[in-house]
């Protein structure tokens, strides 16, 4: 899709710009604002309010202030708003299409693809808001009768990354909102935009003031910091790095907060001789260069087995070497920018890297002249098992392929690492499969496909790639507390 300027303006139009707190939109109370970029060109987009302490104390206080009021809203209620917001998101597909587009650069098509994707977290939890179930039992002695209820948590902060501006929303609210809980969402300084026109879509089908608080911010430490020392908080949930996932932690110590942690990975994408060597490549196309590889699923290590390792290879160049990289509302772009430019330097240094080790790039490997963030879909054979690109989250459209000789090597390789967030395998061998279901060190496999995400789904990993899962029957628990009430036997 390709749209005028015009157009590309009307979008942002829609976007409020300021702080939304208690149900209202506003300015930062000291009148800073972010520049928000176009990583395609590298100008600015629009300006939109910088929190400040005071923006985050106020925004913990009105969730507080909602919070007993909200929790006894009717599970029916909160649902229905949930299937109003997705009705109304899916509305504005186009128009959250073209602004994720605009503030990270990915095609307009997967930008779309994201609308549904996050959208339908919204419908996923409309139904399981009416479902948190709880139960009434004999104790096993027949004496007192045990009852287990469910409640809101209550306020939550949510942190959320630039990669995903519409699913990492929806993820984390939608459920919060199904089990009763108030929130408060900082987003990325770099894609707030995106979030900033969902709560607007919230505020529109009729969330009570309070409930959703938004901050958009350059300082976080200085304004999300105090907000998990405070006690009103008492959840925390935040998608990002592991290194920050860990200081996040240690800070919610003194709260005792619930938290969920969605952190970093290393995703191996195993490739096994018996496997349909053209669905392999579809499937790590798909999983590598999702997002331009800026995602914490993409694959990060290609294990080929060694007898069909030259014939994918080539087959892979084939086809990332085609892509067209380019802005993403242009006609027909394939990639496009990386978020910023010291991103593209980090890929670049660890594909250098890589080369003066001994490893050999069949396609791309160049940063392109001109404007914007870009970088070109790059195959690396011969990798050493001591490059860092085998080791660190690459976050580019970078594919290092290595070679394995047997199930068991192949299975030790993919599990040297200390994330463990999810894995693909390509095989046509069921009980394979399931051996790498059991013995593979993570939270997701994906088997004979690239994408494993679905709001139906628990999603999460073990070891440093985190806790907890979004999504799911399993995603409304990160947000309800089981109470346990021992009754003295009503028949004795």
């Amino acid at each position: 899709m390709s749209i005028s300027q015009a157009q590309e303006q009307s979008v942002l139009d829609l976007v409020p710009t300021g702080v939304y707190i208690s149900g209202i939109w506003r300015d930062s109370s000291d009148g800073k604002t972010i520049n928000v970029e176009d990583p395609a060109t590298g100008k600015t987009l629009v300006k939109v309010a910088d929190a400040s302490y005071e923006d985050g104390q106020e925004a913990i206080s009105a969730a507080h202030e909602a919070q007993e009021a909200w929790g006894r809203t009717a599970p029916r209620f909160r649902a229905e708003i949930l299937r109003s917001a997705f009705e109304r998101v899916t509305e504005l597909s186009d128009e959250f299409a073209t602004l994720m587009s605009l503030e990270m650069g990915k095609p307009f098509a997967e930008a779309k693809g994201e609308v549904a994707y996050g959208s339908e977290f919204l419908r996923w939890f409309s139904e399981e808001a009416v479902r948190a179930y709880g139960r009434y039992s004999i104790a096993p002695d027949g004496n007192n009768r045990i009852m287990v209820l469910k409640k809101p948590v209550g306020p939550s902060l949510f942190i959320t990354p630039w990669n995903f501006p519409l699913a990492m929303a929806t993820r984390k609210i939608a459920p919060a909102i199904a089990a009763g809980c108030t929130m408060i969402l900082k987003p990325a300084a770099l894609t707030p935009l995106t979030s900033l026109l969902f709560a607007k879509v919230l505020e529109e089908v009729g969330l009570p003031k309070g409930v959703l608080n938004i901050i958009t911010t350059s300082r976080p430490g200085e304004v999300t910091g105090p907000i998990i020392k405070d006690e009103r908080l008492r959840k925390l949930s935040f998608t990002g790095s592991t290194q920050v996932g860990r200081k996040l932690i240690a800070d919610s110590a003194d709260q005792v907060l619930r938290v969920s942690m969605e952190l970093g990975g290393n995703a191996p994408l195993l490739v096994f001789e018996d496997a349909d060597i053209d669905k392999a490549v579809e499937g790590t196309i798909i999983a590598k260069l999702r997002n331009m590889g800026e995602a914490c699923t993409a694959a990060n290590r290609i294990l080929v087995h060694e007898s069909i390792a030259a014939e994918f290879s080539q087959k892979l160049v084939n086809k990332m070497s085609t892509l067209k990289l380019a802005r993403g509302l242009e006609e027909g772009a394939n990639i496009g920018p990386l978020i910023e430019e010291k991103a593209r330097v980090a890929v670049h240094a660890l594909v250098q890297e890589a080369v003066a080790k001994g490893a050999t790039v069949l396609t791309g490997g160049q940063i392109p002249e001109g404007e914007g963030f870009f970088y070109p879909p790059t195959v690396l054979t011969n990798v050493p098992a001591t490059a860092s690109i085998l080791r660190n989250e690459i976050f580019g459209p970078v594919a290092p392929i290595i070679t394995f000789k047997d199930e068991a090597e192949a299975i030790a390789i993919a599990n040297d690492t200390e994330y463990g967030l999810v894995a693909y395998a390509f095989t046509n061998d069921l009980n394979r499969g399931l051996r790498l279901a059991e013995k593979l060190e993570v939270g997701m496999l994906g088997l004979n496909t690239g994408l494993v995400s679905n709001a139906a789904a628990p999603f999460g990993g073990v070891k440093s790639s985190g806790m907890g899962r979004e999504g799911g029957a399993e995603g409304i628990s990160e947000y309800l507390e089981t109470v346990y009430v021992g009754i003295a036997n009503p028949m004795a």
